[in-house]
């Protein structure tokens, strides 16, 4: 079993079995089986939403006996917690299976790690890199021509004359 903490300090442990298994289904009509096949844990680290609900459905038992509500758990999600609890949710998913799938979606876990790591990597490369700065400052300078032009343009136009009537 995993723990991880909140962000209000509290504890919890993702117990993945088969009653959790159903009522993840139950709550939120997700199957946890998915996750061999690695849809499930694409969905799972790209909407931190559904992420938190099924952790929470996870923890539920254990929720309900802190008298903590869904509520109060998604409020306490966030930044390095999520993380935290993404971590146990994904480590006791892989243990709940045997041999055979739980190595399948230990490299799928693996897989998905290394892609976030190298994407994180490559993002902030090109953030750092001169030609970034160089895109950059070609977008202001355009935006500023464009406000300069539409600022000039407009101010030709001649106010209509009252008439002598």
């Amino acid at each position: 079993m995993k723990t991880f903490t909140d962000n209000a300090s509290r504890t919890w442990t993702a117990v993945v079995n088969v009653d959790a298994f159903k009522r993840v289904k139950s709550l939120l009509n997700v199957n946890l089986m998915e996750a061999v096949e690695g849809k499930l844990l694409e969905r799972l680290v790209s909407d931190p939403i559904l992420l938190c609900d099924v952790i929470y459905a996870v923890c539920k038992p254990e929720a309900d006996a802190k008298n903590v509500t869904d509520v109060q758990f998604g409020q306490a999600m966030g930044g390095d917690a999520i993380d935290l609890a993404t971590t146990a949710l994904l480590e006791e998913l892989c243990d709940f299976f045997p041999q055979g799938r739980r190595v399948l979606l230990r490299k799928a876990l693996e897989k998905l790690q290394r892609f976030q790591t190298l994407a994180y990597k490559t993002a902030g490369e090109r953030l750092d890199s001169p030609e970034m700065d160089k895109k950059l400052q070609a977008i202001l300078n355009i935006s500023m021509d464009s406000a300069l032009n539409s600022a000039e343009s407009s101010g030709s136009i001649q106010a209509p004359t009252p008439s002598a009537n």
